[in-house]
């Protein structure tokens, strides 16, 4: 634990903010969620299921457990589920204690819970966690197994009032732009290496080697046999919980942080509930999303709080051809009462979307502070097809880039990131033809939606070939913005009581073919931009 304790030392550490309070939808350890949450849906979705688990209940001290900090109790928790699993069910209980672990595998009809101060402390040790074959940033790959994982499991759940803390700091890169120059002395004269631009901290040589092996995100090519694979393992940085193709789960109550990729990541699963949850993860964190919701169905994302180093709530569905062969979209999502303090984006959809995005109803929601608001991002070669979103009832402050973004030439770098040249040199781009492998977002609705201070109010940056089509935006109000809102490559878009606040042209557009702004319809080729005003 020496490394871990130390990059504490050296990293500011993430401290709990006072949290807002938040209205209670009662799914109180996996109860029920009151019906009313379905009330006046835009779309026809099942009531999603909730877990259930027999009177049955095992503590894991019970299995040798020690809460000291010093014992590794990754044999005694799995014991323990193993043997409530094989009971046929209930509830294993992690009581009040420092708990260090490795790879904990949740198994049917099993609620592990946790007790009040339970903290969860996964290991730093890259050995403790096999090398398996898994899905990550939307493609078939290779990478360490997760702190938490399930596999075809049903009826489970992950409750309680305790912290799992994933000792992400020791797996995650660091870029120097984003410490003080303090913060990076310090962590530099830590250990680790540094690539040779001098710009990126590796926390060991294997993992910077897998970073150059890196070229499609972070998926490495050319590493071929065991020895290759074992050397480059700290480059292979798990999320935190990832659970597959499993059905009626429930994550409720508990606190997860410091994850050393994305956090929470559902992938094909049936029957989800995240209720009042919370996600902690430092802001420089690297591929640090909060919750990634891949290709799951009828999914409830309720009353949680979210603070991470990249997108926050994210709704993904497989990326390229892998996404398109899996061919699962993620649709039948209610998010509804959560808050996020920071992220890359607020409410999310993409870039991994070649399987469809469908049927997701988004309200209630507070940003306060993160890089975009609401963004919708793809590029091409993705494929899939991304409608019936309905958005309502946002409030955002304090939005450096914009309040709505679509943007179908996503780069994969985070807002602020890429230069208007780079973006405008990738646009310049022949013209393809429509295919498969051509993203399309349609069928958008958002209504209700505040923001005080945004870098640009909107950005609609449609393809050519495929324009965004049939976004309705009502009543919105945003003001402090430093630019309007443009619109780029869009058709049957409507535009109607909405208020932007800014110096410069409230409403350009460049391309736009049927584009309604209060109820006057407006034409527009490249050739000459229009400048409305709201």
């Amino acid at each position: 634990m020496n490394t871990f304790i130390k990059r504490l030392l050296v990293l500011t550490a993430l401290t709990l903010p006072l949290l807002p309070v938040q209205n209670v939808v009662n799914a109180q350890n996996g109860d029920y969620i009151d019906d009313s949450i379905y009330e006046n849906l835009p779309f026809d979705m099942p009531k999603v299921e909730q877990p259930t688990f027999p009177d049955y209940t095992v503590s894991i001290v019970d299995f040798g457990a020690k809460g000291d900090g010093i014992v590794l109790n990754t044999k005694a928790i799995n014991d323990a589920i193993k043997a409530v699993n094989a009971k046929g069910g209930g509830k294993v209980v992690i009581p009040e204690g420092l708990w260090l672990t490795g790879p904990i595998e949740l198994l049917s009809n099993v609620n592990l819970y946790t007790e009040t101060n339970a903290l969860v402390l996964f290991t730093d040790d890259f050995e403790a966690y096999p090398i398996i074959k898994t899905s990550f940033e939307g493609l078939d790959t290779r990478r360490c197994q997760s702190p938490i994982s399930a596999w075809n499991a049903e009826n489970i759940a992950i409750t309680g009032q305790g912290v799992f803390d994933g000792s992400g700091d020791s797996w995650r890169p660091v870029k120097k732009g984003k410490l003080t120059s303090g913060q990076w002395s310090s962590l530099v004269n830590s250990g680790g290496v540094v690539d040779e631009s001098g710009s990126i901290w590796y926390p060991t040589a294997g993992a910077l080697k897998g970073a150059m092996a890196t070229k499609d995100f972070n998926n490495p090519e050319g590493i071929n046999t065991d020895e290759e694979w074992n050397e480059i393992r700290p480059w292979l940085r798990p999320v935190l919980l990832n659970i597959v193709k499993s059905k009626k789960v429930l994550l409720e109550g508990v606190t997860f942080k410091n994850s050393p990729s994305w956090c929470l990541h559902p992938l094909s699963c049936e029957h989800i509930t995240i209720h009042n949850v919370k996600v902690f993860n430092p802001w420089y964190s690297q591929n640090g999303d909060a919750l990634d919701l891949e290709s799951c169905k009828n999914a409830l994302i309720v009353n949680n709080i979210f603070d991470a180093g990249d997108d926050a709530i994210c709704i993904k569905s497989g990326k390229d051809k892998d996404g398109r062969r899996r061919g699962e979209p993620c649709q039948n999502v209610i998010v509804k009462n959560n808050t996020v303090l920071h992220g890359h984006g607020g409410f999310v959809v993409g870039s991994e979307m070649s399987g469809g995005v469908k049927n997701v109803y988004v309200t209630g929601c507070t940003f306060l502070g993160t890089d975009v608001g609401l963004r919708f991002k793809s590029t091409r070669g993705r494929g899939g097809v991304v409608e019936g979103i309905y958005i309502h009832n946002i409030n955002m402050i304090d939005i450096p880039h914009e309040a709505l973004l679509f943007d179908l030439f996503y780069g994969g770098k985070a807002a602020g990131e890429e230069t208007e040249a780079d973006l405008a040199g990738r646009m310049k781009s022949s013209v393809p033809p429509v295919t498969e492998e051509t993203p399309a977002f349609r069928d958008i609705h958002i209504t209700n939606v505040t923001c005080k201070g945004a870098g640009r109010a909107m950005f609609f940056n449609g393809l050519p070939e495929m324009p965004i089509r049939n976004v309705h935006v009502k009543d919105v109000v945003i003001t402090d913005a430093k630019e309007g809102i443009v619109i780029s490559q869009a058709e049957n878009v409507s535009i109607e009581n909405v208020k932007v606040e800014t110096k410069g042209k409230a409403l350009q557009v460049k391309q736009a073919k049927d584009l309604k702004v209060n109820g006057k319809t407006y034409n527009n080729s490249a050739a000459k931009a229009l400048n409305i005003d709201l």
